[in-house]
């Protein structure tokens, strides 16, 4: 006999809220427990989640705990998150099944908490940035689970583009040709994380929240994809260019050295970004997921 599909466990909160048609924003955790230091890490979960409130929607913060999919943490559970002692598996769409089928505890990446969000239906989800094609991703095959999940998933996934070290250009095609519109927040350039821009073109943009939700609402009666709307960095956190580009250039050659690949590509490269830099992309990093988690609940309070 088949076992029984496993359970969505969502808060009281979250549930009453999609139960009433009350906005939804969901939250990944990868963030919080790969992404962020001890301690800081925690004060931006419970920022975010305060944040994501007072713009009128209800914050589901995603994870994996003992085997069950959680849609909406406790403060215990994002305790649970943050604490470097969990040493939480990194949890991909991958990862789900074999994660919850063994007990195990993970914290979601954008595939993951977008697909998870998808299936509790919670239609906005916002993040710092998505991955996308790798550079020579022609020999290696290495494309981002991301991009598959938002072929699919009619999940909107707010974000500051993706990382300067992927092959750009690459992955805008692929969203291409998955029909996933991408739209540029208050711009008309793809973001690139810590920078502003990329130096290419969004083929679509919008200035206003409400301009965001006609174009979701538009998109979902003709296709089954989601949306990507890039924001773009604050200005006054924007890394400066020459920190930047040598920072990237030494994680490149960190990644070669070490024969460095697939997931572990995007922590290793964030952990030198934040030991070299003097603390300047963990106060970036901070900076775009709270504006990415803004603009996703005055998106999500639009669509609503």
């Amino acid at each position: 006999m088949a076992s029984k599909p496993p359970q969505l466990i969502l808060t009281d909160e979250v549930a009453g809220a999609l139960q009433d048609g009350n906005p939804v924003v969901a939250l990944e955790s990868t963030i919080l427990s790969h992404g962020l230091p001890p301690g800081r890490n925690l004060d931006v979960a419970r920022r975010l989640e305060r944040l994501v409130r007072a713009a009128g929607a209800v914050p589901a913060t995603i994870a994996v705990l003992d085997g069950v999919p959680r849609i909406g943490l406790s403060d215990t559970e994002l305790e649970r998150v943050c604490a470097p002692g969990e040493d939480l598996d990194k949890l991909s769409l991958r990862d789900l099944g074999p994660a919850v089928g063994l007990g195990r505890s993970g914290a979601t990446t954008v595939a993951s908490t977008a697909s998870l969000a998808a299936a509790a239906g919670i239609g906005v989800f916002a993040t710092g940035g998505l991955g996308g094609v790798h550079l020579n991703a022609a020999q290696t095959w290495d494309i981002s689970a991301d991009l598959g999940v938002l072929a699919t998933a009619g999940v909107v996934v707010v974000a500051s583009g993706v990382k300067s070290v992927l092959d750009i250009p690459a992955t805008l095609e692929v969203l291409e040709t998955n029909s996933v519109p991408v739209l540029g927040y208050r711009t008309d350039h793809f973001p690139a994380f810590y920078r502003r821009s990329s130096g290419h073109d969004v083929p679509w943009r919008v200035d206003t929240p409400e301009q965001a939700a006609a174009v979701i609402a538009a998109h979902r009666t003709f296709a089954s994809s989601g949306v990507l709307l890039t924001n773009p960095i604050p200005e006054e956190s924007e890394m400066d260019l020459a920190l930047h580009d040598r920072l990237l250039a030494e994680g490149l050659e960190l990644l070669r050295v070490n024969d460095i690949h697939g997931q572990d590509v995007t922590p290793t490269l964030l952990e030198h970004f934040h030991t070299a830099s003097d603390g300047v992309s963990l106060d970036a990093n901070e900076a775009l997921v709270l504006s990415n988690a803004q603009l996703a609940s005055e998106v999500a309070v639009a669509l609503s």
